[in-house]
């Protein structure tokens, strides 16, 4: 930028885009003066360098602008994760699934797993027949990313929601609008 740009001659492109052509750095340095602009280099590794005019306070401000709305718009996958134990009541089971459900609607991945203990960890198919169910349970919102595996004392198995994290967000905010204009009709 500016004085730092150790080069004899750059190509100049101008403040708004136009090719000023190829010019000695001092002349450049000089017209960035005159027009209260810097002079930054854009592409450093052609022959020969590519400088342009421009405010670069304002250039790095409108960066940073660009970036923090991108980040803002970006949808975060989390992986949720729920325990069992293959001797499961079936309410508990009901319960459990209705969480992986509730998960798999917001668009999040949920780790499964399947605590063994004691002699349960002889009996693996139970652990494995009750991951099966959940998979078909769950099978219209999501499906299963990492088949049911065996690590230690636990069984693990990863469930993939079907549609992404920004469109179920979406979809919720639509519901919720739905509903508050409905209660805003019944209020009136």
């Amino acid at each position: 930028m500016n004085d730092r740009i150790r080069v004899p001659e750059v190509r100049l492109v101008g403040p708004n885009g136009e090719q000023v052509g190829i010019v000695p750095i001092a002349k450049a340095l000089e017209l960035a003066r005159e027009s209260d602009l810097d002079l930054v280099e854009v592409a450093p590794t052609a022959r020969p360098p590519v400088a342009k005019l421009m405010d670069y306070g304002k250039f790095k401000y409108e960066s940073a602008m660009k970036a923090r709305e991108a980040r803002k718009n970006q949808a975060h996958t989390i992986i949720k994760e729920i325990k069992l134990r293959p001797k499961i009541d079936p309410h508990d089971y009901e319960t459990k699934k209705g969480h992986v459900v509730r998960f798999l609607k917001a668009g999040d991945k949920v780790k499964v797993t399947i605590m063994f203990r004691g002699r349960e960890q002889s009996r693996p198919e139970l652990g494995f027949r009750l991951l099966q169910r959940l998979a078909d349970d769950v099978d219209d919102l999501g499906f299963v990313e990492s088949r049911p595996k065996q690590d230690g004392r636990n069984m693990i198995m990863v469930l993939g929601p079907h549609k992404k994290k920004a469109e179920a967000k979406a979809e919720a905010k639509a519901e919720r609008d739905a509903a508050d204009a409905e209660r805003d009709a019944a209020d009136a």
